[in-house]
């Protein structure tokens, strides 16, 4: 009688943990059926004109069309894309709200601010690596220096007296032109802009003469003869513009720092739905009608798995700490 008490209990509790474990699992494939039951905002942390904010309109229509819902670009710029992320990681993690990230967002605030209003390693589900772009060191047509050699004498001859130009204090572009000051051993004075696009305003208008900005970004610049390319931030040359050495060709090996564009969801968000997002974004940067799109802005497509995005975000954690701490760069 003692083994069927025992056998009875033990199926008792079995029975009783399976229950409570379906119970649980209902509510997430309850959510991947009615996925999406509202529109689908994209939120931006920075503001409009960068490709950051340019990538994200370029697929929304793709994704509403295939979602049968609205998707909306939401730009929430400000503190170096933390307004933005804030707001994604407490939004509902039921897939109805992303976040578009850069490096700044997953890999490098954490190492410039003391008190950041998120956290980049607990507050969000990676979706996908979107695309990938080289940087290119740019300066206005007023300055005298044709290569990269030429700039950092220029620089070394006139201290302090030479500006560089960023979208604010801890984006890719400031930490670019902190990079190249200690790697070249000169002295520049950081100008920084609420955004891509004022900072673009001045360097086209000469009044600050350098930066450091991707490549889709600069390159129509530099076509239009508005910039002179310097030298790009990459391993290789770019198939675009080989013509443009890279910073290692021109006197500062390993000189590396590209841009990627990723999407987040918050944390929490049932796997179902990161992959459903993961196919339907993945998708719409390889249909034909935004991969020729992306590829003419110079960016590179990647859409590669949560799993790999994740693995990837971590390994840049690390470098850009190395980069920080190297640079000097600070904001609070």
């Amino acid at each position: 009688m003692k083994i069927i008490s025992f056998t009875a209990s033990r199926n008792a509790r079995l029975f009783t943990a399976t229950a409570i474990a379906l119970a649980c699992l209902a509510p997430i494939g309850a959510a991947a059926q009615t996925f999406p039951s509202r529109p689908i905002t994209l939120v931006v942390p920075f503001p409009t004109g960068g490709t950051a904010d340019l990538l994200p309109r370029l697929i929304a229509p793709l994704l509403s069309r295939s979602l049968g819902v609205t998707v909306v670009v939401d730009n929430r710029p400000g503190a170096g894309g933390a307004i933005g992320a804030a707001i994604v990681a407490k939004a509902k993690p039921d897939g109805h709200t992303l976040l578009v990230v850069t490096p700044v967002v997953l890999a490098v605030n954490q190492w410039l601010y003391k008190d950041l209003i998120y956290s980049p390693e607990k507050d969000f589900a990676t979706i996908t690596n979107a695309a990938s772009a080289s940087n290119i060191i740019a300066v206005h047509p007023s300055i005298p220096a044709k290569n990269l050699k030429e700039l950092i004498a220029l620089a070394k001859a006139k201290p302090d007296e030479l500006s560089f130009a960023s979208g604010g204090h801890g984006t890719t572009h400031h930490l670019c032109g902190e990079l190249l000051k200690t790697s070249a051993g000169i002295k520049m004075v950081h100008v920084p802009y609420k955004g891509v696009g004022p900072a673009q305003q001045d360097l086209r208008s000469g009044r600050v003469p350098i930066m450091c900005d991707n490549f889709s970004n600069l390159i129509p610049l530099v076509r239009a003869g508005s910039l002179r390319a310097i030298a790009l931030t990459a391993k290789t040359r770019h198939a675009q513009a080989p013509e443009i050495p890279t910073a290692s060709e021109s006197g500062l090996p390993g000189f590396e720092m590209g841009v990627w564009f990723g999407f987040v969801a918050p944390a929490g968000t049932p796997k179902a739905l990161i992959d459903r997002l993961n196919t339907e974004i993945t998708n719409a940067l390889r249909s034909s009608e935004i991969a020729e799109r992306v590829a003419g802005l110079g960016l590179t497509i990647i859409a590669d798995s949560p799993e790999s995005f994740a693995a990837y975000v971590a390994t840049e954690a690390a470098r850009w700490r190395e980069v920080v701490r190297v640079s000097g760069a600070r904001v609070d």
